[in-house]
């Protein structure tokens, strides 16, 4: 909203223009406005209680008079004030041959330097020079007179740095090689002896070896304008630097402030003589000029250097305000302070002419610096032809006046100013789609979304904005809603023959913007032969039969590639029926159409591969069933009864190769084993079937248990692919009733005597198959009347969340009731086994009579 602008009043040491503005978002008191008790007066607040009647009318008036004749002794000292440092600051400008602004930051630094303010060094520069213009006249009248100047001070007063010179034997002070510096950079011609004389007269003794001077462009790239120290040949390799790549004196430009690197090599980034001191120190400092960034002065030690004090780094920040001055210079920059805008900014008329021709509001600004020639705001220097504030103010009321006046809100949520600001620093334009702008309308905030565009063009900048309404919202929605489903829109006029596609169509099609739309009478000919049947019935829907229509084909582009289309389309029917226009829509299902042929090759090759499972589990569930025994009842062998069970596994492809084996030996012993092979499916079952039989080949020698299991793990490692298993393998003798019997990594047997179980001792033996040569031990057990004794393979006991002795002590538990027959006893225990494994189970049953 348009706010009153402040009286214009001088500040202590600058021009009108650089007083602050009020900021606009605060009210404006009126002539006579009650706050919370109190009264001002024409903007004025008496800071006293209310009083009624005459004595309040009085006690203002009084509180009037005496705060306007403090103001009038203010005003009389400030300007006093102001004159002494006018002149201090035209010493400067004849001394250094620089400008006003200048000389202004060059005051502030010796002031800093001498622990003054700035007006007692007006005043101490004022009196030294009108005594150094009473000894040059002293010195001309002794020259005519025919006298002799004996010495550089007349006076015997000792230099203001604070050192002897050369003939003195010391090294001059900071402040000598400074102005030195300064004296060489003002005087030389172009950039190149600006970074010769830097590097000459101040960084040398600092002990630098190279400097080099760049040139900030308007795009934030990078030109290296003047070098010294560093080789030609890789300063030429050096000339430009892109906008983006990130170096040293990037970090600088985008960070608006001196950086220091203990050496390139640390900080990971390229840089102009990398290569000539790779652990050198180096420190980057924006050129600034009035708020602007012209470039980066960058400076090379040799070594690593220690912390500086703040002396040589303001002496660092000086040169690089030189280095400023000179890139001004040397691109045509701005005039001095005081002159006229057009001169002071030569390429504004030129923005103007540029802002007027575009369709979207666009502001003119132009750095508005203080005394010291530090940016303070911008002044809008021009309103566009096509302005159209947000707050409704016509364009007048804006053109001309402060940017943070017109525009208050422009600080803060938004950031607005903060960028303008950035892009004038850095010449690095800045876009943004959606960006909140904020503005008053009366008292009221109004919050706007706009998209922005922020230009430098030479040292103004150009403010462009396009407030979204609600239709233009809704329109971006849908064009990013078509992209992403890549969906492209049409109409047809079957009057005219006008035919309107959008951007996304163009797209789908392969074509470029500017070609012709494909009518749709023409589609079969970009259509795939296969598809044309389909086109053909899509079409004589929509335009014969006149209703809506949609099919799926495959478009064959211009460029060669065929893409998955569907397309839906419905007739535009006048008043009489008759068709005068199709709409629809393209939508690319390419994407769609491939996952799904791919799902569908998945599908059938997992029903594939499934089928091949069950049919591999059926073969080996059958092997399985036809090498092992039947489960039959008790085998009547030598005062022995003898039981088996075999429980397969629940999941057809968990089909293992367990084992169990009861027979009567030629010798008239009974062999007894169990065994399980490591692994599931066809190739356990083979294992299995090899050392099953290979045991009870091996058992007919007349061997002990032992030496069986010894030559049983020799088949299993040698004589078969990779087959690990275990096994308990036992031989009764009916004559002794003795059972001899050894063990190979298999749980040990569960005997059962007058109602206790217990398992049998754990004798020592490998699995077979782990080792070439294995030893196994054995055991004997006389078999006493009513004893029962198991054997078993895992799958009885094993649970995933307990140990094998907590199972095993569960099965002992269920094998001590042994009033049933055996039978039913292994019945029993196959039934309230708790096992969770889902592995296929033998178990082998003997009862002494």
């Amino acid at each position: 909203m348009q706010t009153q602008r402040p009286d214009e009043s001088v500040p202590e040491d600058g021009p009108p223009s650089a007083a602050p503005a009020r900021d606009a978002a605060a009210p404006v008191p009126s002539v006579r406005q009650p706050y919370e008790g109190r009264v001002y007066e024409r903007g004025v607040y008496d800071g006293a209680p209310p009083r009624d009647g005459a004595d309040a009318r009085v006690g203002r008036l009084a509180a009037t008079v005496e705060r306007l004749r403090r103001e009038v002794r203010e005003a009389h000292a400030a300007a006093e004030g102001r004159a002494l440092i006018e002149m201090a600051k035209g010493i400067l400008v004849e001394r250094l041959g620089c400008g006003p602004a200048q000389a202004a930051r060059q005051l502030d630094t010796l002031a800093d330097r001498a622990g003054l303010s700035r007006l007692e060094l007006a005043a101490d520069l004022i009196d030294q020079a009108a005594h150094d213009r009473v000894t040059e006249a002293a010195r001309e009248f002794l020259a005519r007179a025919g006298g002799s100047d004996h010495g550089n001070r007349e006076d015997g007063h000792e230099s203001r740095d604070g050192g002897r010179g050369e003939d003195g034997g010391e090294a001059p002070s900071l402040s000598v090689r400074l102005r030195t510096a300064e004296s060489g950079a003002l005087a030389a011609d172009d950039t190149q002896a600006v970074a010769e004389s830097l590097l000459e007269h101040a960084l040398t003794p600092l002990g630098a070896v190279a400097v080099a001077i760049w040139a900030a462009g308007t795009d934030a790239s990078l030109t290296l304008a003047g070098f010294a120290g560093y080789a030609a040949e890789e300063a030429a390799r050096w000339h430009y630097v892109p906008p983006g790549v990130a170096t040293l004196a990037r970090r600088a430009l985008t960070e608006r402030r001196p950086v220091w690197f203990a050496s390139p090599a640390e900080s990971g980034l390229p840089t102009l003589g990398r290569r000539q001191a790779p652990e050198g120190c180096r420190v980057t400092v924006p050129a600034d000029n009035g708020g602007r960034i012209l470039g980066v002065l960058e400076i090379c030690w040799p070594g690593p250097l220690e912390p500086q004090p703040p002396q040589v780094q303001r002496q660092i920040e000086a040169l690089a305000e030189l280095c400023a001055h000179t890139l001004d210079s040397r691109a045509g920059g701005a005039g001095e302070a005081g002159e006229v805008l057009q001169a002071r900014h030569p390429g504004a008329s030129e923005l103007v002419d540029f802002a007027d021709g575009l369709l979207d509001p666009a502001l003119v600004l132009v750095p508005q610096l203080d005394a010291e020639g530090r940016l303070a705001d911008f002044r809008i220097h021009h309103v566009s032809a096509h302005f159209v504030d947000p707050a409704g103010r016509p364009r007048g009321a804006v053109a001309g006046s402060l940017l943070l006046e017109a525009y208050p809100m422009a600080v803060g949520e938004s950031g607005l100013y903060e960028k303008i600001e950035h892009v004038h620093a850095t010449g690095e334009p800045f876009r943004a789609e959606r960006m909140v702008l904020r503005a008053l309308v009366g008292q009221v905030p109004l919050t706007v979304e706009a998209a922005v565009s922020i230009s430098r063009h030479g040292e103004n900048v150009l403010l462009i904005w396009r407030v979204q309404d609600e239709a233009a919202r809704l329109a971006s929605v849908l064009q990013h809603a078509q992209r992403l489903g890549r969906i492209g829109g049409f109409e047809e006029n079957l009057v005219t023959g006008e035919i309107v596609w959008n951007s996304q169509l163009f797209a789908l099609h392969g074509l470029p913007p500017t070609a012709a739309p494909i009518p749709l009478e023409q589609l079969p000919a970009h259509t795939h032969a296969d598809d044309e049947a389909a086109i053909g019935r899509f079409l004589r829907t929509l335009l014969h039969h006149r209703r809506p229509a949609s099919t799926a084909f495959r478009l064959q582009r211009t460029d060669g590639i065929v893409r998955h289309i569907r397309v839906v389309a419905e007739p535009a029917l006048d008043e009489g029926g008759r068709l005068i226009a199709v709409r629809g829509a393209y939508q690319d299902v390419s994407a769609q159409h491939w996952t799904e042929v791919a799902l569908g090759a998945t599908r059938d090759q997992l029903a594939q591969t499934e089928q091949q499972a069950a049919e591999r589990n059926r073969m080996t569930l059958q092997l399985q069933r036809a090498i092992m025994p039947p489960t039959r009842g008790p085998i009547d062998a030598g005062g022995l009864d003898i039981a088996v069970r075999y429980r397969p596994a629940e999941k057809d492809h968990l089909v293992g190769g367990d084992w169990y084996d009861a027979v009567v030996l030629p010798s008239g012993q009974v062999l007894l084993s169990v065994g399980d092979v490591a692994g599931h499916g066809i190739e356990a079952a083979t294992g299995m079937v090899v050392l099953r039989n290979a045991l009870r080949g091996l058992a007919t020698t007349g061997a002990g248990p032992a030496q069986i299991l010894a030559w049983l793990n020799t088949v299993a490692h040698h004589l078969t692919e990779n087959v690990t298993a275990t096994a308990v393998c036992g031989l009764y003798d009916p004559d002794t009733r003795t059972l001899r019997w050894a063990r190979a990594g298999h749980p040990p047997p569960v005997l059962v005597r007058r109602g206790e179980a217990v398992t049998l001792p754990l004798v020592g033996g490998l699995l077979l198959g782990a080792i070439a040569e294995a030893g196994y031990e054995e055991e004997k057990l006389v078999l006493e009347a009513g004893d029962m004794l198991l054997m078993y393979t895992d799958g009885l006991i094993e649970r995933r969340d307990r140990s094998l002795q907590e199972s095993l002590d569960q099965l002992m538990a269920l094998a001590r009731d042994s009033g049933a027959t055996l039978d039913k006893q292994l019945d029993r225990l196959l039934t309230y086994s708790n096992s969770d494994t889902d592995d296929d189970t033998c178990v082998v049953g003997v009862r002494m009579r």
